[in-house]
C-alpha cells in the first residue's frame, strides 16, 4: 500500500500539516520508532510546537501508525509503531 493511500484512509478531516506529519511518520516508521518533534519539524519546515500540537491530534485517529507521547528532553519524543 502506498503512503498516499495509507494517509488518505480516514484522513479527510486532517489539516495539511497533519497530513504532512503523518506521511513522514508512515514513511519512516519501518526504520525508526522514536521521533523528536524538533527533528520532524526540521525535516518538514515546521516548528517543534507546530509538530507537537498536530501530533496530539494524530494520536486520536486511526491511521497506519500508532502514536504515543513517550518523553520530553530537549524536545518531545513520540513513539510511533505500525
Amino acid at each position: 500500500m502506498s503512503t498516499t493511500a495509507e494517509v488518505g484512509g480516514g484522513s479527510g478531516q486532517l489539516s495539511n500539516k497533519q497530513r504532512r506529519i503523518l506521511a513522514y511518520l508512515i514513511e519512516h516508521a519501518d526504520d525508526q520508532t522514536y521521533f523528536k518533534s524538533r527533528l520532524i519539524g526540521d525535516e518538514l519546515g515546521l516548528s517543534p510546537k507546530e509538530v507537537g500540537t498536530n501530533m496530539r491530534s494524530l494520536q486520536d485517529g486511526e491511521f497506519a501508525v500508532d502514536i504515543e507521547k513517550w518523553g520530553y528532553s530537549s524536545s518531545t519524543t513520540w513513539m510511533v509503531t505500525q
